[in-house]
């Protein structure tokens, strides 16, 4: 008889997910003192009375949790099928925004 677990196969441990006892600890921390890192520093940057440099230095460290960044990607064209890039004129993108409007 083999022994040991097959392959793919998983034997005890903690199952995905779950957190550590470290994890659980800081979090509960964290709750406690009423403020997340997030929390202070979306008050510091929306508080109006704080130094201009201040806020946009808060603002640009909270933004990644909050809006997550594009992923830049690689069109791989077909050459039996090329990517069309179609152009249009300002007249057209009116028409087209006032018919858009009207279904609306």
């Amino acid at each position: 008889m083999a022994r040991g677990s097959q392959p793919g196969e998983r034997r005890g441990g903690r199952r995905k997910g779950t957190p550590n006892r470290a994890s659980v600890a800081r979090e509960k921390e964290i709750a406690a003192s009423g403020l997340t890192p997030l929390q202070y520093l979306t008050s510091v940057y929306r508080d109006e009375k704080a130094p201009r440099d201040m806020r946009i230095d808060a603002a640009a460290k909270a933004a990644p949790f909050v809006h997550p960044k594009l992923a830049s990607i690689i069109h791989k064209g077909d050459a039996k099928q090329p990517v069309a890039i179609a152009t249009i004129s300002a007249k057209q993108y009116e028409a087209m925004a006032r018919k858009l409007l009207s279904e609306v």
